[in-house]
């Protein structure tokens, strides 16, 4: 192992309870052992997860959280005992690997609850809300300190009053409830928490707490809430019990659904560094043991989920300055990575390293590190497309559908949270199989195949793997995709796969195999108006084959036609956006956190966006733009095309051909009988959640099945 990394591998306490290690394993939905939601027991099939987890040098675990009371049908856990008994052998599990566990418990979401559809049409302030005579959504869920409180993905939706009658409650089931996680065997809980804006951060942050009783008005009364929960849990459970706290250190809020950006001067609305400096000290003598720490509230989600557009250890240097206000030991969260983490801790600036998204892209990334295998880590990309995907936020948060909420798994490693659907055992039947595209997805094949003992030829008929995705991790805050592509090249060599560049393939029909890929990618589109042939393709730019002046028009304001106005932000240059719809990177499958960060990195960086607007025309002097007010010419040096990609069919079957049933995973044969598959853009455009799943579950299906 590098010295540079010893102290993540040093031990420390909290309180004392004795942790080998320095890497804290942070509570993610969808790692959750107890779901007390919707769904009421043990989580099916977690033992796998924690199984590939548990022998990988994490030193302390802390599975996704826990409501004290269900959402729907109003159940207190603590009534319900016998939950918590199928937890027992996984906890034991984690104990016979030397790592500890604490356990989450939630005080609720307030007016971060999301919303069902099904709901919607019942809600009315102050009242138990009822879509029929069976259902009922619980009205702790439904209630923030303040009456009247805006929800955050359904702004005109109002919350109700958490009465202080109902905080005597809860603060009595927090009791209850941790004895039942001690008697289970978990080392300590965590409370959930004086962070991201839920429940009781509402209740501590200026901007959410108008209360004029003994829970509002002062700091000592606004953090009364958490602090009698800490003395009621160490009342019932034992002083030497640790209760660690969920913290953000500052709110990075400017208002309601408005959040600042790393860098920005604003007036923070939250909870500010000086108020957090004696908040920290408050909780602390109320008998807080650990205090698990990043930034943010809901209205700055980006903070406590950071995208790709964050700084690596975004949160570190704020979590450093607040150490200093505590005797306790501090996490740090944040796109944390493990040389400025283990600085932080040798210099005793932070306690532990806090890992979430990581964990579940690469389960072994700490034995990586301890192992001296840096390079065959599977970087996480911070992309949320599977780990934390709430889609459908345009920019208004009124269009919300938790239907396709996804939670706990992974975009990179499909693995991950299906580890009982997925087999990587050696195929029953091995084939010989010719993969055509190097990109993401023809490399997914080739080595996942190869891996489970297929023969393997890839053909790439350029002298660079990775297709498409290049483009995307061509700018400059992509990083983690550019350790991506590297790592796909290594593995890819590795698997024992033949590669085959520069090597183009016109014919399908002349390659010797059973199996044939077809993974070629899409074209990009261009818009097929006046003066089209002035604009370059996004691809193209970001590839190197385009270069652009000083005033850049950007044709589409998808995910992609943004990134690229903020990369020409960064570089000093004055982009602005023609898009035709009403919002900004409004597509479904887009995380919130992703999709508010890159909007608000645009407002800061002053890129102005013409809305429900279509280009006309491209001209010497600019782009003619149709607005909702008229046609204007807005005068730009160079245009760039960011309209989407059209499958590349020049393989395609003819109309005749049939598709194979599983929709799902939108692997195409060209008949009943054909051995030729598709896969990724070019069956149909879609991205690189979409592209590696349809890559996995064809393996899967010639592995196991004739």
């Amino acid at each position: 192992m590098d010295k540079k990394y010893e102290p993540l591998f040093t031990p420390w306490k909290v309180g004392d309870v004795e942790i080998k290690n320095r890497i804290v394993m942070l509570p993610m939905e969808g790692t959750n052992m107890i779901q007390w939601e919707a769904k009421t027991g043990f989580t099916k099939g977690i033992e796998e997860f924690y199984r590939d987890r548990k022998d990988n040098n994490i030193g302390l675990f802390i599975p996704g959280l826990i409501p004290l009371i269900s959402i729907l049908g109003e159940k207190w856990i603590y009534k319900h005992p016998e939950v918590f008994e199928p937890v027992k052998p996984v906890i034991d599990e984690i104990h016979k690997s030397g790592a500890k566990i604490f356990f989450q418990l939630s005080a609720g979401a307030g007016r971060s609850m999301i919303l069902p559809p099904l709901l919607m049409p019942f809600v009315r302030p102050g009242i138990l809300n009822k879509a029929s005579s069976k259902l009922v959504m619980s009205k702790w869920w439904w209630s923030g300190p303040d009456p009247d409180m805006p929800n955050v993905w359904a702004p005109d939706v109002k919350m109700g009053l958490f009465t202080s009658e109902m905080i005597s409650q809860f603060v009595y089931a927090f009791g209850q409830t941790a004895k039942l996680c001690k008697e289970a065997g978990v080392d300590g809980v965590e409370i959930h928490a004086v962070h991201e804006g839920y429940l009781l951060d509402q209740f501590a942050t200026p901007y959410t707490n108008h209360r004029t009783d003994a829970y509002g008005g002062s700091l000592e009364n606004r953090l009364r809430f958490a602090c009698e929960i800490v003395r009621e849990i160490k009342k019932v459970c034992g002083e030497d019990f640790p209760v660690s706290m969920r913290y953000s250190v500052c709110s990075m809020t400017r208002g309601f659904n408005a959040g600042a950006v790393p860098g920005e001067n604003f007036v923070e609305v939250g909870r500010t560094m000086e108020e957090s400096e004696k908040a920290i000290r408050i909780l602390e003598s109320a008998g807080y043991d650990l205090f698990n720490c990043d930034n943010g509230t809901y209205d700055a989600w980006y903070w406590a989920h950071p995208p790709v557009y964050a700084p690596l250890n975004i949160n570190l240097s704020y979590v450093e300055h607040i150490r200093q206000f505590t005797t306790k030991p501090v996490v740090c969260a944040g796109r944390m990575q493990p040389e400025a983490a283990a600085e932080s801790i040798a210099a005793g600036r932070i306690d532990a390293m806090g890992l979430g998204r990581q964990l579940l892209c690469d389960p072994e990334y700490i034995t990586k590190i301890k192992e001296d295998r840096m390079e065959d880590i599977r970087p996480c990309i911070s992309c949320h497309g599977a780990c934390l995907t709430f889609n459908g936020m345009n920019g208004k948060g009124t269009d919300i559908d938790p239907r396709h909420v996804e939670m706990g798994r992974c975009v990179l490693n499909p693995w991950t949270n299906n580890e009982k659907k997925y087999s990587k055992a050696p195929a029953k039947y091995p084939k010989k199989i010719a993969v055509v595209g190097g990109g993401i997805g023809g490399m997914e094949v080739a080595i996942q195949a190869s891996l489970r003992g297929h023969t393997v030829d890839l053909y790439e008929k350029s002298g660079r793997l990775g297709g498409v995705f290049n483009a995307a991790a061509a700018m400059s805050f992509k990083e983690k995709d550019k350790d991506l592509l590297k790592y796909y090249e290594r593995q890819l060599k590795q698997c024992g796969a033949s590669i085959h560049m520069n090597t183009e393939i016109s014919d399908i029909s002349t390659l010797d195999a059973d199996i044939i890929v077809v993974a070629i990618g899409a074209h990009a589109r261009l818009l097929n108006i006046p003066g089209h042939e002035r604009a370059v393709a996004a691809a193209d730019y970001l590839n190197g084959a385009a270069e652009v002046g000083d005033r850049v028009a950007i044709i589409g304001g998808g995910l992609t036609g943004c990134e690229i106005a903020y990369e020409l932000a960064l570089q000093g240059k004055h982009p602005f956006i023609v898009e035709m719809t009403e919002h900004l990177v409004g597509a479904r499958g887009i995380c919130m956190a992703n999709s508010t960060m890159l909007r608000e990195l645009l407002r800061y960086h002053n890129v102005p966006a013409y809305l429900s607007s279509t280009t006309e025309s491209v001209t010497e002097e600019g782009v003619v733009i149709n607005t909702p007010d008229g046609q204007v010419t807005v005068p730009a040096d160079s245009v760039i095309m960011s309209v989407g990609y059209s499958p590349d069919k020049r393989f395609a079957p003819g109309e005749d051909s049939t598709r194979t049933e599983n929709r799902m995973t939108a692997i195409m044969r060209a008949n009943s009988t054909s051995n030729v598959y598709f896969v990724g853009d070019c069956d149909k455009v879609g991205s690189l959640k979409t592209v590696i799943k349809q890559a996995y579950e064809l393996v899967q299906d010639i592995s196991y099945h004739r």
